[in-house]
């Protein structure tokens, strides 16, 4: 970057973050050395001034938003310069917008076109009959005179229409490549337009997922992501037709204000080439472009929702280092048993099948069940909470009492976990096992630690999102990578246990360095210092800066390697036990020393009081998990089908999504219930993530039971239970508007996404 454009950009950077000149300077310049986002947050506070990782990530977009809108500038104005039209007025305008947008209008009258209609009106000679027209003041000649002289059949230029229609096409051309035209019609689109949908052509009347959509209209800069998105699948999928409509009327009035003077002698004539400019080139283009806009705002908010959840999901409280046996529940292909150690380290499998067959089958598959958990000194029991889970659930907790054996059972979601199966992490770890038992593995392990084992499956698969399929995959991608990448660098890796998944999403390690740490591990045995990892292939000296102060070595020769204390404050740490008479191993095993020790005398020209706390604090909890503790829940043993509800019914639950319209709760009926925004609280909630998060343990009540569509309503609000009343919801459409929108309201739609039908007044 030229230190001119440089500076320039720090200058942005500034104003749109509102952080410190010296933040964003220093920021910048490590995230150009290559240094990560979870590394600068933990051990750069002081060079950030303690900027933490959503602020250095929304540091990170913008630079590379405008290190991509430099690249653009920069071919621009050569493009512009090699076709000898580069002013300095125009150069002026393009180097001062920060705005890619902007950029863009400013470039399109000077951008190579394909034929159109002003492009052979220019080849015809009309380009002068333009000029005049649109300069032409006072009385004098009318436009078929003025138009007359440029009648030439061989250019087929037949008549003086013919002449005058051929320069409104190139006014009409200049019109809509206007920048300060296109912002008008943007900005007015934007704020006063209306995103209306209507059943496609041959779909009036059908019944569909989508009909609360078949008249409706909302302002395009207010309508939620869910609806957003659910129309635009309605259109994906030819159900629906989507438009926008604009104010027309003032957007003319204003384009016409913009081009057209009082003084003009042909105003009527370029009032209409306006309104030609605006409905045939301008119109179409802008809505174009707003619906892109409307699109990635649903698809930022959609994304953001997905990243919530999943962040919430992995850093789910572990079980810890237990031996787990996990079940992978089935009816007629049976159960498959995997015990695991305290590691995770298969062991052995089996197959039951208590829930085909008669007697002699499910006494066989007691008597396995019960051999397992003594021959393998099993700790808990995770079972999949998917088909037959509630069914195990009670068949183990039965078996357990009957031999009077007291362990922990616990339902697991398995959500993904097939994806995980069939994966070349799971062919590479188990290559001799089959699908499902790879299934039970990945359940225990689950158990023991959620983020260990989940980074293991694609984002995507694991049924925390929210349209998923309908967003931008490659801003999905990024976005939950990211979340990911934070929540293992804030737990922390134990480098001798961490599977090539795992350490992948390190700091500064690769995928391919993450494969020579295991491959050095399987050959050469356990590491006992975190410097062992310099001798590891490839592995450099900035991969170790980055990634050592995120890898746990328990029982490590050096003890400050199994804290998160980076290897660069050795050295300190190891003054601080000196000053104190004591040595190191003393310093960490009795934390209450750690009272006596003053910051301010550490404080130096690279290290301030910021990371001194962070030292000692790590020093009182060494490697502690810094997630919360593990808690269980129990479902009700009388409720195991949803044909057990009854509306009043009081339940435990637990968070399983969390949308715009509300959370999903598994209740252990195989169906998840929808507790809508609406329901989550007392108060009014506008963003239900404020209120749950997955994995919460809930309390909920049974507000609604559809059995023919396995629906399931229920509320997290105190009083008298009520029903929602099946309403509409007011019209978002204003009352000049042609059509009047009827959508339901956003309860009653939310259960209709959840399969009840929602009653519809009749139109008059």
């Amino acid at each position: 970057m030229l230190e001119l454009e440089k500076d320039t950009t720090i200058r942005i950077l500034v104003d749109e973050t509102g952080l410190q000149k010296g933040q964003v300077t220093q920021t910048v310049a490590l995230l150009n050395e290559g240094a990560t986002v979870p590394f600068i947050a933990r051990y750069r506070k002081e060079v950030t001034g303690e900027l933490d990782e959503v602020q250095i990530r929304l540091l990170q977009e913008r630079l590379e938003y405008h290190t991509e809108l430099n690249k653009r500038r920069e071919a621009i104005l050569k493009s512009i310069e090699e076709q000898g039209k580069l002013t300095a007025e125009l150069r002026g305008k393009i180097e001062a917008t920060r705005q890619k947008t902007e950029l863009e209008d400013l470039y399109l009258p000077f951008k190579p076109k394909r034929r159109t209609k002003a492009s052979i009106a220019r080849e015809r000679g009309l380009e002068p009959l333009a000029e005049r027209l649109l300069t032409a003041r006072g009385g004098g000649e009318s436009a078929l005179q003025l138009a007359e002289p440029f009648i030439n059949p061989e250019l087929e230029v037949v008549t003086a229409a013919d002449a005058l229609s051929g320069a409104g096409h190139i006014l009409a051309e200049r019109f809509a490549d206007d920048a300060a035209a296109r912002a008008v019609v943007r900005e007015l689109t934007w704020q006063r337009g209306l995103f209306c949908s209507q059943p496609a052509r041959g779909k009036e009347g059908a019944v569909s997922k989508f009909e609360m959509y078949y008249d409706f209209s909302e302002p395009i800069r207010q309508i939620p992501s869910h609806r957003m998105l659910a129309m635009r699948r309605g259109e994906k999928e030819d159900v629906l037709r989507i438009r926008i409509e604009a104010p027309e009327e003032d957007i003319l009035s204003r384009l016409q204000a913009l081009f057209v003077t009082v003084e003009s002698r042909f105003a009527e004539l370029l009032r209409e080439v306006v309104a030609d400019a605006y409905n045939r080139l301008l119109a179409p283009s802008i809505e174009v472009e707003l619906r892109l806009q409307a699109k990635k705002s649903a698809d930022d908010e959609a994304i953001r929702v997905f990243a919530e959840n999943l962040r919430n999901l992995l850093l789910a409280p572990p079980a810890g280092s237990h031996k787990v046996l996990g079940v992978d529940p089935g009816l007629r292909t049976g159960s498959k048993l995997a015990a695991v150690d305290a590691t995770g380290r298969f062991i052995e499998h089996v197959t039951i099948y208590p829930h085909a067959g008669g007697g002699a089958k499910i006494e066989s598959a007691k008597r396995e069940l019960l051999r397992l958990i003594d021959a393998h000194a099993i700790e808990m029991v995770a079972i999949g909470n998917g088909t037959a889970g509630r069914e195990m659930d009670q068949f183990v907790r039965q078996c357990l009492k009957e031999a009077g054996l007291k362990r922990q059972v616990v339902m697991v979601s398995e959500a993904g976990a097939s994806i995980y199966s069939a994966s070349d992490i799971a062919r590479e770890e188990f290559p001799d096992l089959d699908l499902t038992v790879r299934g039970a593995i990945s359940i225990a392990r689950r158990l023991q630690d959620p983020l260990a084992e989940l980074v293991k499956v694609d984002p995507k698969s694991i049924g925390v999102g929210q349209y998923q399929h309908d967003v931008s995959q490659t801003a999905l991608k990024k976005a939950l990578d990211e979340v990911v990448e934070s929540c293992v660098n804030h737990v922390g890796v134990d480098l001798n246990t961490a599977s090539g998944a795992l350490l992948s999403f390190v700091s500064g390690i690769s995928a391919s360095l993450a494969k020579a740490i295991v491959r050095q591990r399987d050959l050469e045995g356990a590491f006992t210092r975190r410097d062992q990892l310099l001798k590891v292939t490839r592995f450099g000296k900035k991969a170790y800066e980055q990634a050592a102060g995120f890898l746990r070595i328990r029982k490590a020769e050096q003890p400050l390697d199994n804290t998160a204390v980076h290897p660069e404050r050795y050295p300190l740490v190891e003054q601080m036990a000196a000053d104190l008479g004591v040595a190191l191993p003393e310093l960490i095993i009795q934390p209450a020393l750690l009272d006596k020790i003053k910051m301010e005398q550490y404080v130096g020209a690279d290290i301030g009081l910021p990371t001194l706390r962070d030292i000692l604090a790590e020093l009182k909890k060494p490697g502690r998990d810094p997630r919360a503790s593990f808690v269980t829940t129990s479902f009700r043993e009388d409720v195991q089908e949803i044909k057990d509800l009854q509306e009043g019914m009081t339940l435990n639950g637990i968070v399983t999504n969390v949308a715009a319209f509300g959370a999903f709760v598994d209740i252990g009926v195989h169906q998840d219930g929808l507790v809508h925004v609406s329901q989550l609280a007392d108060r009014f909630v506008k963003d239900p993530n404020q209120v749950v998060k997955v994995g919460q343990q809930v309390q909920v009540r049974v507000l609604a039971v559809d059995l023919q569509r396995k629906r399931i309503g229920l509320t997290m609000r105190s009083g008298k239970l009520e029903k929602p009343p099946e309403q509409k919801e007011r019209s978002r459409k204003p009352q000049a508007a042609k059509k009047t929108a009827e959508p339901v309201s956003d309860l009653a739609a939310a259960l209709e996404k959840s399969g009840f039908r929602v009653k519809k007044k009749k139109k008059g």
